[in-house]
């Protein structure tokens, strides 16, 4: 496998001297930064997850701060979501669409006041979209890439982990929730949020001067806890129908096709730019949609591409992502499905790099 080229363009994180140190195997780029993906192996990494806790440098979910009278506008124009009830101090989970109510990004946004939200994003150049909405409508805010790295401890530990270094009351966290917490003298936002369903919380690092103390002062008070770095699991997230963009959806796809219909509040979130596009796709439904799949077989190799979903010779759908899953015993996969086949239990074949598969569509994922 060839290796890629360290220039300043594919920035480091604060927390790399860490990751490097724990013996990180591979990476890939996710918003022009490095992002671990194996330490041990897939399937070590996956256990450990499962049963322990880890640290993970997710410094590539680089935040988009509005600032200003006008941030709570912009921030509904971005999103079918109604944001009207939202408090500050609570994380929602967001689509952001386009004009054709095309998925942008599927990020995580925090309301750390009236005037102040951060977007938490997915790979994408969302900065550039949202910059030019708000030059575009004139709004008073000020929108720009803050210096915020999250940092997540994720698994069964993480909160006995996160009480020895911020003290007890992180455990009064509620999910989808946040507190500011003391480090080292500086305040610091701590989410009951994560990419796994292992649970745990995502610090966001203010400033990059405390990424290596913040690092280290987690491993030291995790040792006996079975403390490991680690990263985004691919097998832990397809069994929970985690969605990545970029490879289970992009902007063709609305919300409704990526089963984030109940995230869009088309009635209500009066200003969403894709809002009529979205009313359009509400009244009729979509034609295609995400859904759970296992494939037969021996584990199949890693889904670097899309991989047809067929009947006969009729393509009906596509699968995205795909692992092994050594709790499940079986191949466990998550694919767009044309509607005439998404009902639970319907058989298809999946055109796999190693030939053609039986594959079973499930309503429901694993996790």
């Amino acid at each position: 496998m060839p290796l890629i080229s360290q220039t300043r363009r594919l920035r480091r994180t604060p927390f790399s001297d860490g990751v490097e140190a724990a013996g990180v195997k591979a990476y890939t780029v996710y918003n022009r930064m490095l992002l671990p993906t194996v330490f041990e192996s897939p399937e070590a990494d996956y256990h450990h997850l499962k049963n322990a806790v880890q640290i993970w440098d997710v410094a590539v979910e680089r935040q988009v701060e509005l600032r200003g009278p006008d941030a709570a506008r912009l921030m509904q124009m971005l999103t079918p979501r109604d944001l009207r009830g939202m408090m500050p101090g609570r994380c929602f989970y967001v689509p952001i669409v386009d004009e054709t109510g095309g998925m942008l990004n599927d990020p995580v946004c925090l309301k750390l006041a009236e005037d102040r939200w951060w977007i938490s994003i997915a790979d994408s150049d969302l900065l550039l979209w949202v910059k030019g909405i708000a030059n575009g409508y004139r709004l008073d805010v000020l929108v720009d890439e803050p210096d915020i790295s999250p940092l997540a401890v994720q698994g069964p530990r993480s909160d006995d982990l996160l009480a020895r270094v911020f003290g007890d009351a992180v455990r009064d966290i509620r999910f989808f929730r946040f507190g500011m917490f003391d480090f080292m003298g500086r305040s610091m936002v701590v989410a009951r949020s994560g990419y796994s369903k292992q649970g745990g919380f995502e610090i966001y690092l203010d400033g990059a001067d405390l990424g290596m103390p913040l690092w280290h002062a987690l491993m030291e008070a995790g040792r006996d806890l079975d403390v490991r770095a680690g990263c985004p699991n691919g097998i832990e997230r397809i069994e929970g129908g985690l969605l990545s963009y970029g490879n289970d959806m992009t902007d063709d796809n609305t919300p409704h096709e990526c089963g984030l219909g109940k995230f869009c509040d088309t009635q209500t979130a009066i200003g969403c730019i894709g809002r009529d596009a979205l009313l359009r796709v509400a009244k009729e439904g979509p034609v295609q949609q995400i859904r759970a799949i296992s494939i037969a077989g021996e584990r199949v190799p890693s889904c670097d591409r899309v991989w047809p979903l067929v009947s006969g010779t009729k393509r009906l759908g596509q699968v995205t992502s795909a692992a092994w899953s050594p709790d499940f015993n079986t191949n466990v996969a998550i694919g767009m499905v044309r509607m005439t086949h998404w009902d639970e239990g319907t058989t298809l074949q999946v055109e796999t790099p190693e030939g053609l598969r039986d594959a079973v569509v499930h309503e429901n994922f694993w996790a």
